[in-house]
């Protein structure tokens, strides 16, 4: 019974890792990605654990199959995350580089704000949430590639 149990847990966190995506918390990480794979940046501003749409947009876009399978050619992903919450506090370093990146692009503090931004870190374009498809949110993240 207990090789079942690890083995299923074993395919579990397999499977899971699939299906997951890697966010980077750093703008310069994302500009040498984003300069070696010649890809956007898809910074998105975030209240985690305290913003309504925020919440809806990580749910209903982001972590959809649809979205990951494409945002791995299209994209490179950059996430300036701001919870509230004790329990998901960052670390006072990643705060600081979060706030930094809230100065430069996001100086309203708008949440949530998704900030397309090209290798050098300048803006191509920014929208917020919609209460879209994934193929539609897609598709109004490729417009602002186009916008500029």
């Amino acid at each position: 019974m207990k090789r079942v149990v690890v083995s299923l847990l074993i395919v579990f966190i397999s499977v899971n890792g699939l299906f997951s995506q890697n966010w980077l918390t750093d703008l310069e990480d994302a500009k040498e990605i984003s300069k070696e794979k010649e890809l956007p940046i898809l910074l998105v501003f975030s209240g985690s654990d305290w913003c309504g749409p925020c919440i809806k947009l990580d749910r209903n876009i982001w972590k959809t199959n649809e979205f990951i399978d494409y945002s791995k050619d299209h994209f490179v992903l950059l996430r300036a995350d701001f919870p509230r919450s004790r329990n998901n506090q960052l670390s006072a370093e990643q705060m600081k580089k979060n706030e930094a990146l809230a100065e430069k692009y996001n100086t309203r503090g708008f949440f949530p704000l998704v900030v397309l931004l090209d290798s050098e870190g300048n803006v191509l374009g920014t929208t917020g949430y919609k209460d879209v498809s994934p193929t539609e949110y897609i598709e109004i993240l490729e417009s602002l590639k186009l916008s500029r």
